[in-house]
């Protein structure tokens, strides 16, 4: 894509995120990763200890002319809950929390104003706590990671939490999903 863009998000597991937005029309790829933290090439296991500081995020690439940034948020703020902290479900931890990398000046400001518009309107029964934070190194998370709800749709943790999630998409943004 010409004007391809990349945009990073951390909104629970990242089997979720990934799954959401590779469905989108406009999202040439998607990469479940790790962001944010201090150790260089974390695994998926100290991650999971929770005191590296990375998050479990995707970094999504899209063509804005098909899919604006914006879209993406929308579909972001409709798919987990921004208003718990370091929490999705029965996730815990900080590298559950809910943050937008913002990869462009452009992108944290759209960033900011949709979550004072959320907040200004209550959307939400409490406030948002996503952050907006600059975009850091990026580490693609392991191999059995990338893809995880196509190629484990029968487990019951896509059964149960994923798959709820891409109808609600389905259902919500049926337009900005790729037949």
């Amino acid at each position: 894509m010409r004007n391809e863009q990349t945009a990073v998000f951390g909104g629970g597991c990242f089997w979720c995120v990934e799954a959401v937005f590779g469905r989108l029309e406009g999202v040439s790829s998607v990469e479940s990763g790790y962001m944010g933290g201090q150790v260089e090439n974390p695994t998926y296991r100290q991650v999971c200890v929770g005191d590296t500081g990375h998050v479990e995020v995707v970094r999504v690439k899209f063509d804005p002319a098909v899919i604006p940034y914006r879209d993406l948020l929308d579909v972001f703020f409709s798919i987990h809950d921004p208003t718990t902290l370091n929490r999705q479900g029965s996730d815990v931890g900080e590298q559950y929390r809910s943050v937008i990398f913002y990869t462009s000046e452009e992108q944290k400001h759209e960033a900011e104003e949709t979550i004072a518009e959320l907040n200004a309107s209550h959307v939400f029964p409490e406030p948002i706590v996503t952050a907006v934070e600059p975009a850091r190194t990026f580490y693609v998370a392991e191999d059995y990671h990338q893809q995880y709800y196509d190629n484990n749709a029968t487990q019951p943790y896509c059964q149960f939490i994923i798959a709820p999630k891409l109808r609600k998409l389905e259902k919500k943004f049926s337009q900005k999903v790729r037949a």
